[in-house]
């Protein structure tokens, strides 16, 4: 029997490219998403794919969700916290709800689904967990004050349950992202990606391909060595 994977936020840019690397390596994978249905059936019909709707933010919603996904796929081995939002704006300028709402999803959901697979997975002796940060996590970045909390909280949070997790045969890792050739990063103005290019000593931008596969790599019985990692994946950008 295979194992069984979830990806948060699995339907699009970086969470559909993981989703197809674990399927190719031979996992039973479904995606979580947040709340496009139009989009999560597209992603379904092109790569068979299940797609279950929740928010990952939400503690009840998420414990339900996982038991669902037990329930109708089989006990979760590999969980993969991909969900993530921006709500970008200099200090001054942000709102309590764009801090909360960025900390509730980004950091809180890789919580919430901490919560709701862990214990499985120590009571079964194999589990993997991989955490989605980012190098604005690393280095910090103007005007992502949440943003730069919460995945910088996601990269403590790895470490800690690392720890926890290790000698029951549950590894937990985090890769940082650089900048990916994603709709979210295509979405920044031309003269303002030139420059962020310019930073990176490899001269582009990543593919989410790339990102799968640091993915595949942790997910995989060659990974169970590696834990309370993170690995950066940015081109050079930032050497942490």
């Amino acid at each position: 029997m295979t194992r069984v994977a979830i990806v948060t936020g699995g339907t699009r840019g970086i969470g559909e490219a993981i989703c197809v690397a674990l399927q190719e390596q031979g996992r039973t994978v479904v995606a979580n998403y947040a709340g496009n249905d139009e989009k999560a059936k597209a992603f379904t019909d092109r790569t068979g794919i299940k797609a279950y709707r929740w928010d990952v933010g939400d503690f009840e919603a998420t414990q339900d969700g996982c038991a669902r996904v037990a329930a109708e796929v089989g006990d979760v081995d590999i969980v993969v916290n991909n969900a993530g939002i921006t709500r970008d704006g200099v200090l001054h300028k942000m709102n309590y709800d764009d801090w909360n709402e960025v900390m509730r999803i980004n950091l809180g959901g890789c919580f919430n689904m901490a919560k709701a697979t862990f214990p499985g997975m120590r009571e079964r002796g194999w589990g993997r967990i991989v955490n989605i940060g980012s190098i604005n996590g690393q280095a910090g970045q103007y005007g992502q004050v949440n943003y730069a909390a919460a995945k910088s909280g996601i990269h403590g949070f790895t470490k800690a349950l690392a720890q926890e997790g290790a000698k029951y045969g549950v590894t937990v890792n985090a890769i940082a992202p650089g900048y990916i050739d994603t709709d979210m990063v295509a979405a920044v103005p031309a003269a303002v990606l030139e420059k962020i290019v310019a930073r990176i000593p490899t001269g582009r931008l990543g593919q989410a391909s790339e990102i799968a596969r640091g993915v595949a790599f942790l997910t995989s019985e060659d990974g169970g060595f590696v834990t309370g990692s993170t690995m950066s994946i940015n081109g050079g950008q930032h050497m942490y």
